[in-house]
């Protein structure tokens, strides 16, 4: 199997789709993450939201920090803290590794999906990414417009 179908496989949560526009993506990895039951309930009703959230690594453990998830609707006193910092599984290696790449200069974990595995547990994916630069962003943005135009002309071309 391609790895076209396994991402098929996997229901989308949430995006954090101003990471990739900030950030030059080097690595990413998967990640699983501690939830109590009325947080994965709410996050299949669709409530839960990527944006502006990032990743520490603290004492050999990675922690995932502003992660918005909605109080479940049916949760009463099991609910929790919707902003509070939860833990993510990852191998100690992976951990040791991240930490290091993390206090290079530049280099940012940046949380890009979250997402239900196959098997129905709730998986992040984190990128270990750098930093744009303004003139970056305005050549992605330059970029995309002219290939949009292009993509204009060659359609109105083809209906000829």
């Amino acid at each position: 199997m391609g790895k076209a179908k396994e991402t098929d496989k996997r229901k989308a949560i949430a995006a954090n789709r101003k990471a990739r526009h900030d950030y030059h993506v080097d690595e990413t990895y998967e990640a699983g993450i501690v939830l109590t039951g009325t947080e994965v309930r709410s996050l299949r009703e669709g409530g839960g939201q990527l944006t502006d959230s990032f990743v520490l690594v603290r004492q050999g453990e990675a922690w995932l920090h502003g992660l918005h998830i909605r109080p479940y609707s049916h949760g009463n006193r099991f609910n929790q803290e919707p902003d509070r910092v939860r833990k993510l599984l990852l191998h100690k290696k992976q951990v040791r590794y991240l930490e290091q790449k993390s206090k290079l200069a530049g280099y940012a974990l940046v949380p890009l999906s979250l997402y239900f595995s196959p098997e129905g547990r709730v998986k992040v994916e984190l990128a270990l990414a750098i930093g744009k630069k303004a003139y970056d962003k305005r050549d992605t943005i330059a970029r995309r417009d002219s290939d949009r135009e292009i993509a204009r002309a060659l359609k109105s071309r083809s209906r000829l």
